[in-house]
């Protein structure tokens, strides 16, 4: 079994176990009390991990456990050298998976990494972030246009299960890696193991595994490796950010379940809960992951968070604490993925801080809410069309309903990770050839085309060529292949 260095070649001092109350253990010294966040190892082999939260008196400190306490008594040698809980950083780690200890956990042969850092790192000093604001560009159309992410900054992801939250994740791995030159770190907190595993799996056949790294807390591990794993990944994520000045792209899944754990670490360590039984320093530790996540002179880090939200209710305090750090909120929806249009984004519930005028550009803003306005008008008249029919609409309407329509087929794409399953060829659409495409459609360009043409392409003369060729195999004019948009 890999251990970390922290156990290896290092003067230790001993201490014993006085007391043990499921996942906390409270450890008696002679001398020398561990500091805060000291790792501690005890049980047999030395193979239960715990670390130091509270120093109780000059004696005694209380330490969560970090491994399945099974076999633990009183009176047990505990050893420490008093260092922190570390994890292996540098280009070995590439394309690997590992646990919160740095331990590899994908079957393939120990790493031998030269350097190991602490998991409990600051975040960066004010005078090296950056304040100006730039756009990560993800080659997503409906992302780039209308929730436009921030390079450095956080966005949350809502959508459950079925709906393409997985394919998006892979898809925008696939493209930081391609283009970007980037790294991808993927983070999960909670995660059954069957989540795990298909991740992997998908990265593997995608060949974009050889450019990421994963890491796994889950969901059957102890509370304090759940509440750990995020400090763990971020690390590694630091380092290529920091050291060898690249852009990151970090995945979490699920943020909620850092803040549960967390929720358990303190309600074991017998802190009093405050509102709806969670944490009093829930605000603290969640600020703590976060602010680490950041654009700097070096590099920058950003993450896209799976959010989950309690009861659906936004008020709750685990949502409107992350929802405070989110510079982008993407709302998948089921009704849109049974349509097949993927990727099934809500584009009227999806909204971005970037959105500005002097951040992503007049023509771009203006584009956007004009892309936004014409949507929103469309979903206005759809229980007017399924009771009376388009007919009844007049040409006004008739045309907000044609433009719409072309906007929701253009916005949809076809990705590289899913090609096998497909068949269509992925594609990856610049900001420009994207704002073009929606310009040409919202000013009646395409009027002519059906709205089959539009759908699953990449840029707007894709539509042009698909309808040529139909048109040239049929040997029917364009004028005459106008079918009528039914709902």
């Amino acid at each position: 079994m890999e251990k970390t260095p922290s156990h290896k070649n290092k003067s230790s001092h001993c201490g014993k176990i006085i007391s043990v109350r499921g996942s906390v253990v409270d450890v008696w010294f002679e001398n020398n009390l561990p500091s805060i966040y000291t790792v501690l190892h005890t049980g047999k082999d030395k193979q239960v991990i715990l670390e130091v939260l509270t120093q109780l008196d000059v004696n005694r400190v209380r330490s969560i456990a970090l491994t399945p306490t099974q076999g633990l008594a009183r009176g047990m040698e505990v050893e420490t050298t008093g260092e922190q809980l570390t994890i292996p950083v540098g280009k070995e780690i590439m394309g690997r998976m590992f646990d919160v200890f740095g331990k590899t956990i994908d079957k393939k042969p120990p790493i031998k990494a030269t350097e190991w850092r602490s998991i409990h790192q600051v975040p960066p000093q004010l005078s090296k972030r950056l304040t100006k604001s730039a756009i990560f560009v993800t080659g997503i159309k409906a992302i780039d246009v209308l929730i436009p992410m921030e390079l450095g900054g956080k966005s949350g992801l809502f959508g459950g299960a079925g709906v393409g939250k997985t394919v998006l994740l892979t898809e925008m791995i696939h493209n930081m890696v391609l283009h970007n030159k980037g790294v991808s770190m993927f983070c999960g907190i909670g995660e059954r193991c069957r989540e795990g595993n298909e991740l992997y799996h998908d990265m593997q056949e995608a060949d974009v595994l050889k450019n990421m790294v994963m890491m796994f807390g889950q969901m059957n591990e102890p509370p304090g490796a759940r509440f750990r794993v995020g400090h763990a990944a971020l690390t590694m994520a630091e380092y290529f950010r920091d050291d060898e000045h690249r852009d990151v792209l970090l995945l979490i899944d699920n943020i909620f379940r850092f803040i549960q754990a967390g929720m358990e670490v303190s309600g074991l360590m017998g802190q009093m809960p405050s509102r709806l039984g969670y944490q009093p320093t829930l605000g603290t530790e969640l600020s703590k992951l976060e602010e680490r996540i950041a654009n700097t002179d070096a590099g920058a880090i950003t993450s896209i968070q799976a959010v989950y939200v309690p009861a659906d209710d936004l008020t709750d305090p685990a949502a409107v604490h992350t929802f405070s750090h989110l510079s982008a909120s993407i709302v998948l929806s089921r009704k849109r993925a049974s349509e097949g249009l993927y990727p099934a984004i809500d584009l009227l519930q999806s909204n971005s801080k970037m959105a500005t005028p002097s951040i992503i550009g007049e023509r771009h803003y203006n584009l956007a809410r004009e892309i936004r306005q014409t949507l929103e008008q469309y979903e206005n008249l759809k229980d007017i069309i399924a009771m009376l029919g388009l007919e009844q609409l007049s040409l006004e309407d008739r045309n907000i309903v044609n433009r719409a329509r072309r906007l929701e087929r253009f916005l949809t794409q076809p990705f590289f990770t899913t090609e096998k399953f497909s068949g269509i060829k992925g594609k990856n659409v610049s900001l420009k050839d994207t704002l073009d495409g929606c310009e040409r459609i919202l000013s009646d360009e395409f009027k002519e085309l059906p709205e089959s043409t539009f759908y699953m392409i990449g840029t707007i003369d894709e539509a042009l060529e698909r309808h040529n060729e139909k048109s040239n195999k049929n040997g029917i004019n364009i004028h005459e292949s106008e079918n009528s948009p039914s709902i």
